[in-house]
C-alpha cells in the first residue's frame, strides 16, 4: 500500500507534517540524547561514510570515546552492522541509538546525514557542532525531483551547524557559504586549506596539508578530499598534529569501500559501494593506471532515479573492457526494465551484447561470470552494494553480501586459476 501511495504526486510533501511529529515524539521519548554529545554531521553525495569513519577513528585513536552512525555500521568501540538499506535511520531508531551511544560513555558522535533525513526532520533536536560537506552530484532525484531541491535539503545541515567545513572544489559550496554561520574550506584546486605534493598509489594516498603530512591506507584521489575534511575536523576540535596524522593513518579500511578481495588469485577483485554516476567515475579514476583488462559488475536499484541508469551504463562501458549488468535492490520494479536502461547506455558507448556486454540478473552468477572471465593481471570491479548484507527483491530481503559471495567463488575456483 505504501509503495502505491509513494507514487502519487506530492506524496513526499504531504507527509512532512507526519515526519516532523514523529521526530518530535522520538526526541521527547529518548530525552533528546543528541544534546548530550558533541555531534559532527557529515553530508554529501559521495564520501560521507569514509569521511565519517576517518573522523571516528581519529578521535578514538586520540583517546576520545566517540560514537559512529553511518551507512555501514553504528556504535562506539565495537561497531554493529547497519542492516537497514538506509544511511540516517528513522527518528525513533536514531534517537534510541544515540541514547545507547551516550550510555556507553561517548562524548562525541560522528553522524552521517542524508538529504532525505534532513528533508524529513529526522535530525530534529540534534545540535550540530561541526558540519562537513563532501560534494554534490546527480543523485536522489526520484525523491527531490531537482538538483536545486536536493542541494537545499542538504543546506539545512549548514544552517543549524555552529561551524562548517566545505569542499571548495565543489560548486555547491558557493551556496552553502551563504547558509553557514561560520566556515572554512578545503580542496586541491581551491580553498582556505589545500592539499599539495599529492601522491597516489594502490595502497593509499599521501599529501601535505598546512603543516601536516597526511597519509591514508585507503587508495583513491577522493580519499585526499575525505581525509582533508577529517583533518580539519581534528584541527577545529583542538587535536594535536600527531593525533590527526596518526589517527587518519590508523584506519585500514572501510567495509564495502575499495575493498580488495584476495584469495590468492592472479588477478585483482575490488568491491565498492559506488552507485551514483560521480561515484563510479571516481572509482575508475582511482584505478586508471591499471595495466590489465577491467571487468565490471553493476546494476541499479528499483524505485530509484531511472535517469541515471543509461548514464551509469555509459560510464561502465567507457571505462571497462567487459561490462556485466546485473540486479541490485530491484524491490517491486521489473529487473529486466532496470537492466535495459544500463544496456542502452553501454551500447551507446559501443559495447555489444553477448560480446563485451552481458546481462545476468542473478547477482551471484554475474559475479561468478566476471571472475571466470578474469585472467592474470586483470581487475574485477563489483560495484553498487558494497557492505550491504541483503538484496531486496519483490518478495522481500534475501541474504546477500558481495564480499562474501566473491570470496566463496574465488575459493571454489582457486584450483582452476592455479
Amino acid at each position: 500500500m505504501k509503495e502505491l501511495l509513494e507514487k502519487l504526486p506530492f506524496y513526499n510533501q504531504a507527509v512532512l507534517p507526519y515526519h516532523y511529529a514523529q521526530s518530535l515524539v522520538a526526541g521527547i521519548k529518548y530525552g533528546f540524547p543528541g544534546k548530550k554529545l558533541c555531534v559532527i554531521g557529515v553530508t554529501g553525495t559521495n564520501g560521507k561514510t569514509t569521511t565519517s569513519f576517518m573522523i571516528w577513528q581519529m578521535l578514538n585513536h586520540a583517546g576520545y570515546k566517540t560514537g559512529l552512525m553511518t551507512t555501514v555500521a553504528w556504535g562506539v568501540k565495537k561497531l554493529q552492522p547497519e542492516l537497514n538499506h538506509m544511511t540516517t535511520v528513522d527518528a525513533f531508531t536514531l534517537n534510541s541509538r544515540i541514547a545507547d551511544i551516550k550510555n556507553q560513555g561517548a562524548d562525541f558522535l560522528v553522524l552521517e546525514v542524508t538529504s532525505h533525513a534532513l528533508a524529513q526532520f529526522r535530525t530534529l533536536g540534534i545540535p550540530i557542532e561541526i558540519a562537513v560537506f563532501t560534494n554534490l552530484t546527480h543523485d536522489h532525484l526520484d525523491y527531490h525531483k531537482t538538483i536545486a531541491n536536493y542541494r537545499a535539503a542538504k543546506g539545512k545541515l549548514f544552517k543549524k551547524a555552529k561551524f562548517s567545513i566545505l569542499n571548495a572544489d565543489d560548486s555547491a559550496t558557493t551556496y552553502y557559504k551563504k547558509l553557514a554561520k561560520s566556515f572554512t574550506t578545503y580542496g586541491i584546486k581551491k580553498g582556505d586549506h589545500r592539499a599539495t605534493n599529492i601522491k597516489l598509489n594502490v595502497s593509499g594516498v599521501s599529501y601535505s596539508l598546512d603543516n601536516l603530512q597526511i597519509s591514508t591506507q585507503i587508495p583513491g584521489e577522493f580519499n585526499v578530499y575525505n581525509s582533508m575534511a577529517a583533518a580539519l575536523v581534528g584541527e577545529k576540535l583542538g587535536l594535536t598534529n600527531t593525533q590527526i596524522v596518526d589517527g587518519i593513518k590508523s584506519l585500514t579500511s572501510v567495509e564495502g569501500r575499495m575493498n580488495i578481495i584476495d584469495e590468492g588469485q592472479p588477478f585483482t577483485v575490488i568491491v565498492d559501494y559506488a552507485h551514483a554516476p560521480d561515484a563510479l567515475e571516481k572509482v575508475f579514476a582511482s584505478i586508471r593506471g591499471h595495466k590489465g583488462k577491467i571487468i565490471s559488475v553493476h546494476g541499479g536499484a528499483g524505485r530509484r532515479d531511472p535517469s541515471t541508469r543509461p548514464i551509469r551504463g555509459e560510464i561502465l562501458a567507457k571505462n571497462s573492457d567487459t561490462v556485466i549488468i546485473t540486479e541490485d535492490d530491484s524491490r517491486d520494479e521489473d529487473p529486466e526494465k532496470i537492466a535495459a536502461g544500463f544496456i542502452k547506455g553501454a551500447e551507446k558507448q559501443g559495447k555489444i551484447l553477448n560480446k563485451d556486454l552481458f546481462k545476468e540478473l542473478d547477482r551471484a552468477k554475474a559475479i561468478e561470470l566476471a571472475i571466470k572471465k578474469a585472467k592474470k593481471g586483470d581487475l574485477v570491479l563489483i560495484l553498487g552494494k558494497g557492505h550491504e548484507k541483503t538484496i531486496l527483491r519483490a518478495d522481500g530481503p534475501h541474504d546477500f553480501e558481495d564480499i562474501e559471495v566473491a570470496r566463496r567463488i574465488l575459493k571454489s575456483l582457486s584450483c582452476q586459476h592455479k
